[in-house]
């Protein structure tokens, strides 16, 4: 990976509504596409998030930009959520947010990183397969990935 100039951090609790904001902005672009079909990520109280997850963000001029959402399962780590803003977006913000996942997930042990995304929201797979996930299943409105973690 390339030098960049994010750095990734635990979110704390004095960063719940800054990361509100980001998650609504990052989910509202898709709202004309989902017709009103219910995304958690933009009705989640992300106060509890912090306290009950693994929360980490990216800032820009003391704004919450990015961040992402993981849970340590018994076998693989799990990305529950993972946003930029839409002003953000095609900065490498999304791939230094799933590298740093990687690693967590590495440094833990683990073999694997599952997530899910929304069945219409075909670009995220496309972007999951770039970065070496594959297709692990589909629901009606979620596609399952998963990839295998490598050591370094």
């Amino acid at each position: 990976m390339s030098e960049t100039k994010w750095e990734i951090r635990e979110a704390t609790m004095e960063d719940a509504s800054s990361l509100t904001t980001c998650m609504v902005m990052a989910y509202s672009t898709y709202n004309e596409r989902l017709d009103g079909a219910f995304l958690p990520p933009m009705h989640v109280d992300y106060k509890e998030e912090i306290a009950s997850f693994p929360v980490f963000v990216i800032e820009d001029k003391e704004e919450i930009i990015g961040a992402s959402i993981v849970m340590y399962e018994d076998d693989y780590l799990q990305i529950a959520n993972i946003a930029v803003r839409p002003d953000y977006q095609g900065e490498g913000l999304g791939r230094v947010l799933m590298e740093f996942a990687e690693s967590i997930a590495r440094d833990k042990g683990y073999s694997e990183m599952r997530l899910a995304t929304h069945a219409l929201l075909t670009e995220n797979r496309s972007y999951y397969l770039h970065l070496g996930w594959e297709e692990s299943g589909r629901d009606e409105t979620r596609i399952y990935m998963k990839k295998a973690i490598t050591e370094k």
